[in-house]
């Protein structure tokens, strides 16, 4: 249930709404906060993106409600009591994306953005540092027939562009400029495509004489790659602020980030749960599961090329326990299931096609 807040229903939310409800208002939006009133439109406090991924760090499932994860004392406007250049000043000093205008009853009567003033949030920078391995290489089987004449990338998106140009857009907007897509299955065909398309980016290609897993190729960037860059699977669209996908990694010192997908399951049976002496004690009607679910987006750091063989097939899961076996940081950085699609599948890409 959303406040009744007039021209504020896109951003405001209830404190009984659930983190997964918070999570699908955020991505609807353009800001990053959302501000948490009562039914009345008394302002209660600010939920961000950055609550969101502590609370679900911190073991609490999408179903819980944001209660107990809103910042109740933010800083907020008071209305006729600021300007401009005020406003801007304390954006830029305490790194803000948005500032609650509040009326003197305590109620939401606007609010200030970068944007709204006028401005790009200054604290967000360009990501043309980071390369982009997309990893492309794959026979595409779950396709199949589409794979038996195009490689999965190839595979066409609508009617004006191709799954992998549809990737690769999602690091573009974000600024980046350098992209090394691993190739295998049809090589030839893709790289003939972008030499077609003359892309306004860069592109080169990681050719494996053989396939090397879901993760073996980039073993071959590692002398083209000196600092932090993303790996993405070539069968995933993933909606997610890699600025902050980025600063997550960063804070963390992680060697390696998974973006995880945030899923309530639910198992559609009545489960059992055994006694000691094996006799029935419990039985539970379709439980729910909070799992976070491994999106196929990650961000590493060069030390994991120490980590991938030479030549030989290695899998994304084999890279991770060498991290951890090897006390080296993973961390994960949880988005909305509703911002992970994976059209690798037949089906899926069908169901993608027509929503």
């Amino acid at each position: 249930m959303e406040a009744n807040c007039p021209n504020m229903k896109t951003i405001s939310i209830s404190p009984l709404e659930s983190i997964r409800e918070a999570m699908s208002t955020l991505d609807k939006t353009a800001e990053k906060c959302l501000l948490v009133t009562d039914e009345t439109c008394r302002f209660l406090g600010t939920l961000t993106d950055g609550d969101i991924r502590r609370a679900i760090l911190s073991g609490m499932g999408v179903s819980e409600a944001i209660s107990s994860i809103y910042c109740k004392e933010p800083t907020v406007l008071t209305q006729g009591s600021f300007t401009p250049e005020t406003a801007k000043e304390i954006l830029r000093e305490k790194k803000l994306a948005l500032l609650p205008v509040l009326d003197d009853q305590g109620c939401v009567a606007d609010f200030v953005t970068w944007q709204r003033l006028g401005l790009s949030q200054t604290n967000k920078e360009s990501l043309s540092h980071m390369p982009v391995v997309i990893m492309a290489g794959g026979k595409g089987s779950r396709l199949k027939p589409l794979t038996n004449f195009l490689p999965k990338p190839l595979v066409p998106i609508g009617h004006e562009t191709t799954l992998i140009e549809r990737i690769i857009k999602q690091f573009t907007d974000f600024g980046c400029r350098d992209f090394l897509i691993s190739v295998n299955y049809k090589a030839k065909l893709i790289k003939a495509y972008f030499d077609e398309l003359n892309p306004t980016y860069n592109v080169g290609f990681l050719e494996e004489e053989k396939p090397l897993g879901t993760i073996g190729s980039i073993a071959l960037a590692k002398d083209q790659i000196k600092g932090s860059f993303f790996v993405t699977n070539c069968d995933i669209l993933v909606s997610a602020n890699l600025h902050d996908l980025e600063q997550h990694h960063l804070k963390g010192q992680h060697a390696a980030t998974i973006t995880a997908s945030a899923k309530n399951h639910v198992i559609p049976y009545g489960t059992c749960e055994l006694a000691e002496d094996g006799s029935l004690a419990k039985i539970t009607e379709k439980p729910s599961q909070e799992i976070l679910i491994n999106s196929g987006l990650y961000i590493f750091e060069p030390t994991v090329f120490d980590i991938i063989p030479s030549d030989s097939e290695f899998h994304a899961t084999e890279l991770i326990e060498g991290l951890i076996k090897d006390s080296q940081k993973v961390g994960v950085f949880p988005i909305n299931f509703d911002s992970w699609q994976d059209v690798g599948q037949m089906s899926l890409y069908n169901d993608f096609l027509q929503s």
